[in-house]
């Protein structure tokens, strides 16, 4: 059951119980219905209180359901609540935690509402490509106004309970709870003392309107449009609020409804869902069960105390997780504990943070230059320069020092995680923690699974990964893992391109257009050119047949490495991230282009982005063949928060399926005719092959 009905002498308590937040699937509104149903009929009950048991009052819809039958089979989530108002007893929402969603709509069919302190209340229907679709836009303007009803439902962000229920004339909340606590014996009271007050009172009948009428709804049109970017939904909020106040109420249901069925069938919509869906299903592991036992990690270590190391003690230390710091030289120590203080201050600067949050965050830094003085860590992580003999170094003395159970974490984002877990006498105990730079901002954690880890170390790893909220997605050992062994055959296209006729910002602009954060040259330039030129040269031994433009080496040659030195594929002003195209990388282009005697061709911007995002999809198809990932969901997850992919186009793998596989191998033999690429490529990962001639897609 996932709704449980009880009697409290006089008033009846129908639970809803569907963890973890109560979700509003079908068998959850059926026990709501069937709850109700028994109220009615029993003449003891006077009244009705509803709530949610465990962390949530309710989450919402059960977005899992959204393509199937099952979203709209009765009793939907709008008959549910046209029986709440329906009623003859009076229903009470006793809401806490959290009330999201369809939660809240079905809390404001509610005839009244008690609420706990620190609930967390929103429509986020926004966030995935959609507006609410059981009345939040005509009900939510009714109990708070117009204007903090439309931040609410256009942000979708969470309001504290507490919060609302300060707002002037605002009726969503009849009564705030003293506490959590007491929320249950509140609003049981509360139910009695109106238990014989009739009429009802109803949402859908509190007259609604803004004292700029039509005007303030253009001024917030306009407002919304120059945010909402390649997003739908947000313009189609304001006009489904709008209808709020000029339509019947039965009517502005039906346009909301209608806008939001279809905006189901937009394909923003259908790629946030299904990002919301794989984030989800990243975490779990097929083969650790949720039950499996985790090492307790109380106390972190890292051993480099660089941009990496800087940036990933920052996570532990904002999670109020202790960090020693390991440094060889004192000076490298003393320059990254100013780092680290140095982002801290920033974010005080910017009123992100309290200083006395930043000096108790300080507090918890330990550093030191003695190996022996990480062995009692729970987890050390080695953020030292990516070169294997390095790596040995490290993990040897790991071994030699750490206490039995400890975790041995890599941040290597290429190296061979296996080789590294064989320095040690306990590869059980090895894991790879790949971060993304900047590490203390960016989502993504890699999480890279070697042949002999042990399954608490994942298992372990992963409820780590939450603590310092990460997204984490787990890769199995091979070359660059996921990301990077995808993002390579991206940058080669890139120089392909080049060679052909293309400029590094016409390559940026088009793909730029398409929705990424930046393109692959100013990437480049963020993150060191050189770092690329070290993985070609390794290439150049273990891969003699890959074949690269060779650009990128000629601009490396040229001392040329981005933004830290002032000039990459484009040129810096002193202290300026400012990308600006350059005369001098031009002509080096083109005298390259001629000594390999190129006719330059004009390459349409469809074409850039084509290659540049079916090179991912065909190396990501290889990857998950291989099995180095388990699911299609887990590289669109990688590529949204470790790459910039647009999230309105869910990820190259799910974008592929929206075009079609069969139309993408199709634009790769188009692609493999073209002598100056790279034919053996382009060849389709024989997963593509059979799923674009059976018609299917990734999964």
């Amino acid at each position: 059951m996932t709704a449980h009905y009880q009697v409290h002498g006089d008033v009846a308590v129908i639970t809803l119980s569907n963890p973890p937040v109560n979700g509003l699937g079908l068998a959850t509104r059926q026990g709501i219905v069937a709850g109700l149903t028994q109220a009615e009929a029993d003449p003891a009950v006077t009244a009705i209180v509803l709530t949610g048991a465990g962390k949530a009052f309710s989450g919402g819809a059960d977005i899992r359901e959204f393509d199937s039958p099952r979203a709209v089979q009765e009793p939907n989530l709008l008959s549910v609540i046209r029986m709440l108002e329906h009623g003859s007893k009076p229903v009470v929402a006793a809401v806490h935690s959290v009330a999201m969603g369809g939660g809240l709509e079905l809390a404001l069919g509610c005839h009244y509402r008690v609420a706990a302190p620190g609930c967390q209340v929103a429509l986020p229907e926004v966030k995935l490509g959609l507006l609410p679709g059981a009345g939040g836009t005509q009900r939510l303007p009714r109990v708070l106004g117009i204007e903090p009803a439309l931040n609410m439902i256009v942000s979708g962000e969470p309001v504290k309970s507490e919060l609302l229920a300060r707002l002037p004339g605002q009726r969503l909340f009849d009564r705030l709870a003293a506490s959590a606590d007491s929320l249950m014996e509140e609003s049981l009271s509360f139910a009695r003392s109106v238990a014989a007050l009739r009429p009802l009172p109803l949402v859908r009948d509190l007259p609604v309107s803004h004292p700029q009428g039509d005007a303030f709804f253009q001024f917030a049109r306009n407002m919304v449009k120059g945010m909402a970017g390649p997003y739908p939904a947000p313009a189609q909020c304001v006009d489904a609020v709008q209808n709020a106040t000029r339509l019947p109420f039965e009517q502005g249901m039906v346009a909301e409804r209608t806008a939001f069925l279809n905006l189901m069938l937009t394909p923003e919509c259908r790629a946030l869902r299904h990002l919301f869906l794989a984030e989800r299903a990243a975490s779990k592991i097929p083969d650790v069960p949720a039950d499996t036992p985790l090492r307790s990690v109380q106390t972190v270590a890292i051993v480099g105390a660089g941009t990496m190391g800087g940036g990933i003690a920052m996570n532990f230390l904002n999670a109020g997780l202790p960090v020693t710091l390991l440094e060889m030289k004192q000076e490298a120590l003393d320059r990254g504990v100013a780092t680290i203080r140095k982002n801290y201050e920033a974010q005080v600067a910017k009123g992100k943070l309290k200083a006395d949050r930043m000096e108790q965050r300080m507090a918890l830094l330990r550093t030191t230059l003695a190996y022996a003085d990480l062995a009692q860590a729970d987890l050390v992580i080695e953020a030292v320069f990516e070169d294997l003999g390095v790596k040995e170094s490290v993990f040897r003395e790991l071994d030699r020092v750490m206490k039995a159970g400890a975790i041995l974490a890599s941040n290597t984002s290429t190296l061979d995680l296996n080789r590294i877990a064989a320095f040690t006498n306990r590869p059980q105990d090895v894991v790879g923690l790949h971060f993304f730079s900047p590490a203390n901002v960016m989502k993504l954690l890699e999480v890279v699974r070697g042949e002999r880890t042990g399954r608490d170390v994942m298992a372990t790893v992963m409820s780590v990964a939450k603590t310092i909220r990460k997204t984490a997605v787990v890769s199995g050992v091979c070359d660059g893992f996921i990301g990077n062994r995808m993002i390579e055959q991206y940058g080669r296209q890139a120089g392909f391109l080049l060679d052909e006729g293309c400029t590094p910002q016409q390559v940026d602009r088009a793909i730029e257009k398409f929705g990424f954060a930046m393109g692959p040259f100013r990437m480049g330039d963020l993150a060191g050119n050189d770092i690329g030129w070290a993985i070609r040269k390794r290439r150049a031994v273990e891969r003699p047949d890959m074949k690269y433009s060779r650009t990128a080496d000629l601009l490396c040659e040229k001392g040329r490495f981005g933004q830290k030195t002032g000039a990459g594929w484009y040129d810096y002003a002193p202290g300026k991230r400012d990308a600006r195209p350059s005369a001098e990388v031009v002509a080096m282009i083109e005298a390259h282009r001629a000594a390999l005697g190129i006719q330059p061709r004009k390459v349409s911007d469809e074409e850039i982005v084509q290659r540049l995002l079916f090179a991912l999809v065909n190396e990501g198809a290889h990857i998950l063949e291989e099995g180095i990932a388990s699911k299609a969901g887990d590289i669109d997850i990688v590529y949204l928060y470790g790459y910039g992919f647009p999230a309105h186009r869910g990820g190259p793998m799910n974008h592929a399926n929206q075009i079609g596989l069969f139309n993408v191998v199709q634009a790769m033999r188009r692609f493999a005719r073209n002598p100056l690429d790279d034919a053996a490529f382009w060849t389709p990962a024989p997963l593509l092959a059979r799923l674009a001639a059976e018609g299917a897609t990734f999964n």
